[in-house]
């Protein structure tokens, strides 16, 4: 497995107040609980949070990020679909990184979560902490955004590109593009010099990526929506490829559920996916509303996105647009920016701990060369819940899923 040298410099976001980047408070909590010692005390206190509780009388705390990806779980929360399945909710809490809003789950602040799909790799078999995928959260919504001088994959030569999480899909399918176009992976200190055939990476909060573009400090990012519809409207950078246009319909967040509920309370698991698909339903068929649930304009303000931004990704089928300017390469496969099925694929998540074995990632990543796709696709995922809830919400075809609920994947970067 090709690995980033573990004593290379690596960027650390230096803001405290960011979405989903890295912070170094956040690299050096993320670094401690990859060791079973320090994770143990957070499970232990999970685990006597959740006994406090028992069956349904648990109630629905929801950690999430601003960010389309926790649309179902903000969703069910806006339209009180867990009281619907009689549940018990608390208000969601928004985090401002990838690791405060793990640190919480294993801890038990929160028990229901929408995290990347990579992601869930390191929980699980990195820190060993036993959680599962229960459904995805959505498929696409990301894109490639560059200045507006860069007009090609080829013109990133020299630059630096920005990422959120090491653990991404969004790091995955970058990595696969530079490839094909022959550019190399580093990651350079400031200042340090950049050959015309590599792309300099850096970890950036995506609040912070539109203003490093507009400045200038880099030359481009990739993120989920809606900071690459930000950028659009701002006018200060233009998208020049969409993730879903390099890997058809693939996942970005996923559910995420720890296994002391799966396990210990199985019908609150049942009723907590029930509600979760219910929202993603619900949001295929509205998603002007769905904009302004969680837009800033909107009762429980869930993000500080404007309505435009977010109708921009959710509501507007403006592919025409940008198929006739070729950031389309494959306008067969007949995608929307963003769209809502449930069902986590087993052949994604093989194919998935194929490709990030193939991805230069930071830190301590050992683990990974000891995943087997097969194994992972049984073990990572529960999907007993998401099939029960997808047939009592209509069956597959109401997500435009085959009966089969099995496809092959397609990636062509």
């Amino acid at each position: 497995m090709s690995t980033l040298s573990n004593n290379r410099k690596i960027h650390i976001c230096a803001s405290s107040d960011c979405d989903c980047g890295m912070t170094r408070r956040d690299f050096l909590q993320m670094s401690a609980m990859a060791t079973a010692g320090a994770a143990a005390p957070m499970l232990f206190a999970g685990d006597a949070q959740a006994q406090n509780f028992k069956g349904d009388d648990q109630p629905v705390k929801i950690g999430y990020l601003p960010i389309t990806d926790a649309t179902p779980l903000l969703v069910a929360h806006g339209r009180k679909l867990f009281e619907q399945q009689g549940l018990k909710t608390e208000k969601p809490r928004l985090f401002r990184s990838w690791a405060q809003i793990i640190e919480a789950f294993v801890s038990g602040q929160v028990n229901v979560i929408h995290l990347l799909s990579p992601a869930t790799l390191w929980v699980r078999y990195g820190s060993k902490f036993p959680a599962k995928v229960v459904a995805w959260n959505h498929i696409n919504g990301s894109a490639l955004t560059v200045a507006n001088d860069v007009n090609s994959i080829a013109d990133l030569g020299g630059r630096t590109f920005a990422i959120p999480f090491w653990y991404s899909i969004h790091n995955i399918l970058l990595q696969q593009l530079l490839r094909k176009n022959n550019l190399t992976i580093v990651t350079r200190a400031r200042g340090e010099a950049i050959k015309p055939n590599e792309v300099n990476l850096v970890v950036l909060a995506p609040s912070e990526m539109v203003s490093a573009l507009a400045t200038k400090s880099i030359a481009g990012y990739i993120v989920a929506e809606p900071f690459n519809a930000n950028a659009e409207i701002a006018g200060i950078g233009k998208i020049l490829r969409f993730s879903g246009d390099v890997w058809k319909d693939h996942a970005c967040c996923v559910t995420f559920l720890a296994e002391r509920d799966l396990n210990d309370k199985p019908e609150w698991s049942q009723r907590v996916t029930n509600a979760i698909v219910n929202a993603q339903l619900w949001t295929r068929s509205n998603q002007v509303e769905t904009a302004k649930l969680l837009s800033s304009a909107g009762a429980d303000k869930y993000t500080p996105h404007s309505l435009q931004s977010l109708t921009k990704v959710l509501a507007v089928s403006d592919f025409n647009s940008y198929e006739k300017r070729g950031v389309i390469a494959h306008p067969n496969w007949n995608q929307r920016r963003i769209d809502f099925q449930p069902y986590p694929f087993p052949s994604y998540t093989e194919e998935l701990v194929r490709a990030i074995s193939q991805t230069q990632v930071e830190g301590d990543n050992r683990f990974l060369q000891a995943l087997d796709p097969k194994f992972v696709a049984g073990d990572l995922v529960d999907e007993r819940f998401v099939r029960k809830a997808i047939t009592a919400a209509g069956g597959p075809a109401a997500f435009g899923l085959t009966p089969t609920f099995k496809r092959s994947e397609t990636i062509a970067a």
